[in-house]
């Protein structure tokens, strides 16, 4: 966990905006995301780009393998 942590950290330390959507499944078939990043007041922007990446993919309705 400490991992992905240090993973999204980046982002609150720059004082940008950033969203994480699911992206895919490894070979165990855990969850992988994609971390969307843009500047500081940019939320806009980025939710359009991860809402267009959703409604373009089917991973947001796939389930990890427990």
């Amino acid at each position: 966990m400490y991992l992905s942590d240090i993973f999204t950290l980046s982002a609150n330390l720059a004082g940008i905006c950033g969203v994480s959507i699911p992206c895919g499944l490894d070979a165990a078939g855990l969850p992988i995301g994609l971390q969307i990043l843009g500047p500081a007041l940019g939320e806009t922007t980025i939710l359009r780009a991860a809402y267009a990446y959703e409604q373009a993919t089917e991973w947001h309705t796939r389930r990890p393998i427990p």
